[in-house]
């Protein structure tokens, strides 16, 4: 939904998500998961994806210390820009099965990568 290299994003539970400023719109494909973009600059700012109930997907950029949020894991890497790499530790070539997914949960959970 970006003309980039990369899409970086943060998962959150939405309970721990909160909007403090402005409003949203829908964009981009119209279906079970909602894209949601600013209004003005029409910049893609999250999502609530479809069959993560609960789940908001935040786009990295748009928070105030993005730097404390490096990349934990890559998916679509067959469908990168060849070397274009994030230095993430886990790599998909497509998107991980569910299963792989919410294992990946656990392990960025006790992940050491981020800055303190």
């Amino acid at each position: 939904m970006t003309a980039g290299a990369f899409s970086l994003n943060a998962l959150y539970r939405e309970e721990n998500f909160r909007l403090i400023a402005g409003e949203t719109v829908l964009g981009g494909l119209k279906g079970p998961t909602r894209h949601f973009f600013c209004p003005s600059c029409l910049s893609w700012l999250f999502t609530k994806p479809d069959g993560l109930d609960g789940m908001v997907n935040i786009r990295t950029p748009m928070l105030e210390r993005a730097q404390d949020f490096p990349p934990f894991a890559e998916f679509y890497g067959d469908e990168g820009i060849p070397g274009a790499k994030t230095g993430a530790p886990r790599h998909f070539a497509n998107a991980p099965s569910a299963d792989e997914f919410f294992g990946l949960t656990k392990e960025y959970a006790s992940w050491q990568g981020r800055p303190g």
